[in-house]
């Protein structure tokens, strides 16, 4: 299981850019997520846990604290990692991802 942070200097953060062109990696071992304080606002977007990659068509579901920043701040990230590929890719409007349930949604706006 991965963690989170709030420090964007935590030297476990990967960026996600160790696959975005290259072979699969595992998870990173932890994501940037905003901090209990920011999320607490009121998110702009509703929390939605799961996402379906468009290549592979598999579901990855997310823990809470990474759901609740996508829903802060839906451009907080620009990839998101597949379970099955093993790969980081983009999100966002040409993005590789959309939320389960919703293909209308993509991830990342």
């Amino acid at each position: 299981m991965t963690g989170t942070t709030t420090d964007p200097d935590d030297p476990r953060l990967t960026h996600g850019s160790e696959s975005l062109d290259g072979p699969p990696v595992p998870q990173a071992e932890v994501y940037l997520v905003l901090s209990e304080e920011e999320r607490a606002k009121g998110f702009i977007r509703p929390v939605r846990r799961s996402y379906v990659h468009e290549v592979c068509g598999v579901v990855t579901t997310m823990g809470t604290s990474i759901a609740e920043t996508y829903a802060r701040n839906p451009s907080f990230y620009g990839a998101t990692y597949c379970v099955h590929c093993g790969v980081h890719r983009p999100v966002g409007i040409n993005g590789e991802f959309h939320w389960d349930g919703t293909p209308e949604d993509k991830v990342g706006t």
